[in-house]
């Protein structure tokens, strides 16, 4: 199967892991091999980015480690296969000139220095415009007269140049592009008349008209190129791997997680923990009013999504865990990452519901829902709260999930119905803590799967080998019946003391934002 390119690569670039996943293109369930490589975003001059070098050697060494995961399962190393997939953080600014030069450096999905073009575009489209969407980045360029705005030639999204540098193509699956520019479900590509409305406002700041300017706009499914001998090399310098595999359109992480979930049709959800954490809930209908705290993207078929996204995750509740190994360790135990996380998680089942009256704030980054334009993490507590490694522990992992319930809160008051939410991500690993704790946050059901435990490039791989299948299947009914049908998930009902518990603890959390407001002006 390997030999012959029976499979499907789908490559996932996250924001500290870049993944890759090699799967059997027949049974999409069946997990070949895999690879990855650690990356870390920096903040330089007031910016949080990456550098392209980094891009693409980080790319190189998950491609190869893959190779090498195959070869030591099956002595055989892939030479070709049967599609490719490319999926990364959403969001963000990549912008080139005419040489295909990157005109200043990647501005990533966590930046929050787009307030005044996020405002602007909002109040003139009717539509909630987050200060992360690319649309956003490239007005507040135009807003402060950045030098580089005159010589703009094509603008997009990491996956999309990825994409665009392995095939030549300068093309972006819709989930993806959602998270550019509002995209008309009815034709599937970016709203022909909130694009007049821009093209109209920035006249003369542009040398191109907008969609000369953003990616073209794919659903899952369509072919989106093959890739180039260059594209070859530049993934496998070895130059063993073979040119002219086809691509499925490239797409951004939200999207991808919903495929790993099977959460794409209405009254479905799912939530992705990682650096950042959020939740997509696919809508039956538009949302009455525009909301800052929820932003419509598409499902990578086209459907409207609701998200509620937060630019801070679990990053903040690793970081107190690595303390606590680190502890272990100088008390002469040797326990790893994994046991310490094991260890903690479960005791904060032995917590109180509402953790003790314990706080924790993971934001490290700016977090538009709660108001904040930079990252201060906070642990607080009273001098009566019930100070306990337990209710320690439960108010960092209630902490996880505080900023998007603020969100998620907002979605239930629009009436959104929800039947059951996915959860994908590291912390849910540990069963029956993390997932028991976010079905009590949300109050709803809340399921986890063994399929997706490559989490965002498997659900790029399983859109690679969905190619060859989307003249016969739409997207929901190839996952219902070729990818989930016997698909095994756990699932955790709300207890009523934790829903009661974590309301409580998100009443206090809500009050003690002004806490995080003024050590953000104070430090």
């Amino acid at each position: 199967m390997i030999t012959d390119g029976r499979t499907a690569l789908g490559i996932e670039l996250g924001s500290t892991r870049i993944k890759a996943c090699l799967i059997d293109a027949d049974d999409p369930t069946r997990v070949l091999a895999v690879g990855a490589h650690e990356w870390e975003n920096r903040f330089e001059d007031r910016m949080w980015t990456y550098d392209l070098d980094a891009v693409w050697s980080g790319v190189q060494a998950a491609y190869a480690s893959l190779i090498e995961d195959a070869d030591a399962r099956y002595g055989v190393r892939p030479t070709t296969f049967g599609a490719i997939g490319v999926s990364a953080m959403m969001h963000g600014y990549l912008a080139f000139d005419a040489a295909d030069e990157l005109l200043v450096p990647f501005r990533t999905w966590r930046n929050t220095t787009t307030s005044r073009a996020a405002a602007e575009l909002t109040d003139l489209f009717g539509e909630n415009i987050p200060l992360r969407w690319s649309i956003a980045h490239l007005r507040q360029a135009i807003l402060d007269g950045e030098p580089h705005v005159p010589s703009i030639e094509f603008v997009t999204t990491l996956a999309g140049y990825v994409h665009w540098r392995l095939t030549g193509e300068k093309v972006l699956g819709v989930g993806d592009a959602s998270g550019m520019f509002p995209i008309d479900s009815s034709t599937g590509t970016y709203d022909a008349g909130l694009v007049a409305r821009f093209d109209e406002l920035v006249a003369g700041a542009l040398p191109h008209p907008l969609l000369d300017v953003l990616p073209s706009v794919l659903p899952a499914g369509a072919a989106a190129g093959r890739l180039t001998a260059e594209g070859a090399t530049l993934l496998d310098p070895s130059h063993a791997l073979r040119p002219g595999i086809p691509f499925c359109p490239p797409e951004g992480d939200a999207g991808t997680g919903m495929v790993a979930t099977n959460a794409v049709a209405p009254r479905t959800g799912n939530v992705s923990a990682g650096t950042s954490i959020f939740a997509m809930v696919v809508l039956e209908r538009p949302l009455v009013e525009v909301h800052h705290e929820l932003d419509v993207v598409t499902t990578p078929a086209g459907d409207p999504v609701a998200m509620v996204h937060c630019n801070n995750g679990a990053s903040e509740l690793a970081a107190w865990v690595g303390m606590f190994t680190r502890f272990a360790a100088a008390a002469g135990a040797d326990v790893d990452s994994d046991a310490t996380f094991d260890a903690l998680f479960h005791e904060a089942l032995l917590g109180d519901a509402d953790a003790g009256g314990l706080l924790a704030y993971n934001h490290l980054a700016g977090e538009p829902i709660a108001g904040l334009t930079e990252g201060r993490p906070l642990f607080v507590r009273t001098p009566d709260s019930s100070f306990t490694l337990a209710n320690f522990m439960r108010a960092q992992l209630y902490g996880v999930f505080g900023t998007l319930a603020l969100g998620m809160r907002v979605l239930g008051d629009e009436g959104v119905a929800l039947d059951r939410m996915y959860a994908h991500g590291g912390m849910f690993r540990t069963a029956g803590v993390a997932q028991r704790f976010l079905a009590g946050a949300l109050d709803a059901p809340v399921a986890v799967g063994e399929a997706a435990s490559e989490g965002g490039a498997w659900g790029i791989a399983v859109l690679a080998a969905y190619l060859a299948a989307s003249a016969e299947h739409d997207l929901t009914t190839y996952l219902a019946e070729r990818v989930f049908a016997d698909a095994p998930f756990e699932t955790a009902t709300p207890v009523p003391a934790d829903v009661a518990g974590f309301a409580a603890y998100l009443d206090t959390y809500r009050a003690g934002l002004a806490v995080e407001r003024a050590a953000t002006a104070a430090l």
